[in-house]
């Protein structure tokens, strides 16, 4: 294996093309007036499913464990957009934004979420365990930072097969730093695999925060003993975040190895439906949600551009419609027989 590490090249071609893309739009640091709607579409899809799943929650139609990503909305968004067809993703618990991001439709996510047969994993997998091989998401991990290692076997398989696929693996501050990731960015780093990792970075690990649980003041180098490029990036703003992972997308293609990317963001819920925030004031999330939301920013910002209220109104309403159908179709979907215990268990080869 060392040999084939010093022999085997990255695939060339389509390299060049996606890198120049990245540099243009990043000196530019502009953003089209469709892109920007998609985009503000994008994250109030995932802001209203949220809602909604926490409203399920507490009637008692989901149970288990339920994290919400409401108020990270712009960092799932803006990576997706530097995404090409084929590109992977896999992310921690906290798990739906991704989901809807990559296209997974909303149905099936809130049928996987209260535990009913037309889910994506059956009914079986719940809020932290449901994948799509035709999305190419390879699902929520509950066990904090494992999904890091299996990112970056997505990233080498990437590799050995010669594609320019690029895996995108996310994982939270709180677990940045976990033995496996530095194990994974040392393995990424000496492959040059093609891997763009994300931390983001919400200030709190479950109820502890990142002051307080980290050395690292500043955690985009922390792959800096191993040589891989790091960047902070404001995760409140969706433009930022894309162009900053055209970058990092492009660097990955071009056969320059991992890419790490400490998107700051902020969580308006608790940790998990569990949790009751005690170890922040209002006062700081108000702070947050007045001054900095994403959403709201880009509404703004769209404004600016000419969109006027109807049409941003035509878009809260299409949101409302689908969210309200996907909580529909969760309720009346059928359990899984109780067969099903027994099934997607142990495949033979």
């Amino acid at each position: 294996m060392a040999q084939a590490t010093e022999t085997r090249k990255r695939p060339r071609g389509k390299t060049q093309p996606a890198a120049s893309k990245a540099q243009s739009a990043s000196k530019q640091r502009t953003i089209g007036k469709d892109q920007l709607l998609r985009a503000y579409h994008d994250m109030l899809l995932i802001r209203r499913f949220e809602e909604k799943a926490g409203q399920l929650y507490g009637m008692g139609l989901i149970g288990g464990f339920c994290h919400l990503y409401i108020g990270q909305e712009a960092v799932v968004v803006g990576v997706q957009m530097a995404l090409s067809e084929g590109d992977q993703v896999i992310t921690s618990y906290r798990d739906h934004g991704h989901m809807l991001a990559t296209g997974m439709e909303a149905r099936g996510v809130m049928a996987e979420l209260t535990g009913r047969a037309t889910g994506y994993s059956h009914g079986k997998g719940g809020s932290m365990h449901m994948f799509s091989k035709e999305k190419n998401f390879y699902g929520g991990h509950g066990i904090v930072g494992a999904q890091v290692s299996l990112g970056t076997g997505l990233g080498f398989a990437n590799w050995y097969r010669e594609t320019d696929r690029v895996s995108v693996t996310y994982f939270g501050e709180g677990a940045s730093s976990q033995g496996q990731v530095f194990e994974s960015f040392n393995l990424a780093a000496l492959m040059k695999l093609p891997v763009v990792y994300v931390i983001e970075n919400n200030k709190y690990g479950m109820g502890t925060s990142v002051d307080r649980a980290s050395a690292s003041r500043d955690l985009s180098q922390n792959g800096a003993a191993w040589g891989i490029p790091g960047q902070q990036v404001d995760g409140m703003d969706v433009i930022a975040v894309k162009e900053a992972a055209e970058a990092a997308v492009a660097h990955c293609r071009a056969g320059k190895g991992p890419f790490l990317l400490e998107v700051k963001t902020y969580r308006y819920r608790g940790h998990s439906m569990s949790d009751p925030a005690k170890y922040r004031t209002r006062e700081e999330v108000q702070k947050m949600r007045t001054e900095r939301d994403c959403i709201e920013s880009a509404r703004h910002r769209l404004a600016e551009l000419g969109v006027d209220e109807a049409a941003l109104k035509a878009v809260d309403d299409e949101v409302k419609r689908v969210v309200q159908d996907a909580a529909d179709f969760a309720q009346s979907s059928p359990e899984p027989e109780p067969s099903e215990l027994y099934t997607d268990v142990l495949l033979e080869a």
